[in-house]
């Protein structure tokens, strides 16, 4: 432990991972200079070379160790990164923390904590965002909340709420289209896409056949808070979740333009234990 050149492989980490020397320099706030010595003081140490040199000049192409090397160096300073940050994030008795998507947490949870304080004043709630599924456990935190179509494998999971989708275009395409949007005619509207497959045009297609030129053009999004924003800003009709649009709604931000038709997603939220 006390022989590993611990600067230098975070310097290599750092290259691997952002793929470039002066983008980790930028990463670590040092010279790139001294991420080029880096390299080159851990290769001398490990005795192979870590990047290919072609023409005689070395590039930015990973040899199979190097390549074997980077992985492992990034996933183990991850792991080192995330156990002293939950240190350093220890709290006190009356302290939880909450993990979830970042949809979830800037159009649903956020809202909603100023109620949950006024509420029970003691209780500090951290919040943490993070896309991929984990183990609450793993990331020091007291309990997740996820969408989709649950439960997972392997995972505790207990049913939080129900939601429901239903179409919504911003105030400026309103204006524009609200005539033919009342009687129906969409084929000359844009649609805006979830990446996500539970809130799909598809499924509200299925329900309510929709006049659309084709349901699979139109820009994609990879978070319904992006879905939810292109269509305030009357980028195209957006499908919402309505726990995630229900505020924006309710201000007049987005406009649902057929009524009261929604789709009901039973069991769409859960939490983590």
């Amino acid at each position: 432990m006390k022989d590993l050149p611990l600067n230098a492989l975070r310097a290599f980490a750092a290259v691997y991972e952002c793929g470039g020397v002066r983008l980790a320099a930028r990463l670590l706030d040092i010279a790139h200079s001294s991420v080029s010595r880096h390299l080159r003081e851990l290769e001398a140490w490990l005795g192979v070379e870590l990047l290919e040199k072609r023409d005689g000049h070395r590039s930015l192409t990973f040899t199979a160790a190097g390549e074997a090397l980077g992985r492992s160096s990034v996933a183990s300073l991850r792991d080192l990164s995330a156990a002293v940050g939950s240190l350093r994030e220890q709290r006190k008795g009356n302290g939880i923390t909450i993990e979830t998507t970042p949809s979830i947490a800037a159009r649903w949870l956020l809202p909603r904590l100023p109620a949950l304080e006024a509420a029970h004043p003691w209780i500090e709630v951290s919040v943490v965002v993070e896309q991929k599924l984990t183990a609450p456990a793993d990331g020091g935190v007291d309990f997740s909340i996820r969408m989709g179509k649950g439960p997972w494998q392997g995972f505790a999971c207990d049913v939080l709420m129900d939601d429901a989708l239903y179409p919504v275009v911003g105030r400026t395409l309103w204006n524009q289209y609200a005539k033919s949007l009342g009687a129906g005619k969409t084929d000359d509207i844009r649609l805006i896409h979830d990446r996500d497959p539970h809130a799909a045009w598809q499924l509200w297609q299925a329900h309510y056949p929709l006049a659309a030129p084709d349901l699979r053009s139109g820009p994609r999004f990879a978070s319904s808070d992006l879905v939810l924003r292109a269509a305030a800003q009357s980028q195209g009709m957006a499908l919402a979740r309505d726990r995630l649009a229900r505020d924006d709604v309710a201000a007049g931000t987005l406009i649902r333009p057929f009524g009261g038709q929604q789709v009901t997603l039973p069991d769409a939220y859960w939490i983590l234990p």
